[in-house]
């Protein structure tokens, strides 16, 4: 499973390439205002965290309908070449993904939250498809669940063209953990949660115990 970092803030983005770990960026308006960005550095920041990830870029659209859509999604692709753009599943979203699939222009649908979905997704010629984790827990309901059958929806077909499925909204290393034992493609995660999937309290305790015995060797 692959690694994307979902943030647009730069420094947590040069971190992670630094790691070695992740293979892409997502970033969507709200992670885009978080950093206190502005509309007219925002094309401008794209540009700068595609030089600093070579795989994929997600940018997403704030059209509403495909006409802007499609302008949308050209004006992005052309900031670099890596950028997807990011288009929520919707009537005029499957609609602009078509017209932009066709011109071979990756489009990431996001917003996914059922198999339906998932499938006009990739049907209307989606490169990535978004099934959202944590969003389910926030009504009391179990997206694993839901990322589980659409996984399963999609590899069972063959759409004409590679589809991946990206577990977001990720909240937690048990969803990484979960995302990947059920093969989903990529899962892409805030920092903070990067961050926890290293750490384990049996490796701090291991780390502190040779520490500990190697400073014995060196004042035997």
């Amino acid at each position: 499973m692959k690694f994307f970092l979902d943030t647009a803030d730069l420094d947590e983005i040069r971190e992670a390439a630094s790691w070695g770990v992740i293979a892409g960026v997502t970033t969507n308006p709200s992670l885009y205002a978080k950093i206190g960005g502005k509309l007219a550095d925002f094309e401008d920041h794209i540009k700068r965290i595609c030089a600093v990830v070579d795989g994929p870029v997600s940018a997403e659209t704030t059209a509403m309908t495909r006409d802007q859509i499609v302008a949308d999604g050209r004006r992005l692709h052309a900031l670099a070449p890596n950028v997807v753009v990011k288009v929520p599943v919707m009537p005029e979203g499957l609609a602009a993904t078509r017209q932009l699939a066709e011109e071979g222009i990756p489009v990431n649908m996001t917003l996914v939250f059922s198999v339906p979905q998932a499938i006009l997704a990739a049907r209307a010629g989606a490169r990535y498809v978004s099934p959202f984790i944590g969003r389910f827990d926030d009504i009391s309901e179990d997206g694993l669940n839901q990322l589980s059958d659409i996984v399963d929806a999609v590899k069972g077909y063959d759409f004409g063209h590679e589809v991946e499925v990206i577990a977001a909204s990720v909240r937690s290393p048990h969803h990484v953990a979960q995302a990947a034992l059920m093969g989903a493609d990529i899962a892409t995660v805030p920092f903070g949660v990067l961050g926890k999937c290293v750490q384990h309290p049996l490796t701090d305790r291991g780390l502190e115990r040779f520490l500990a015995d190697w400073k014995k060797v060196e004042q035997a």
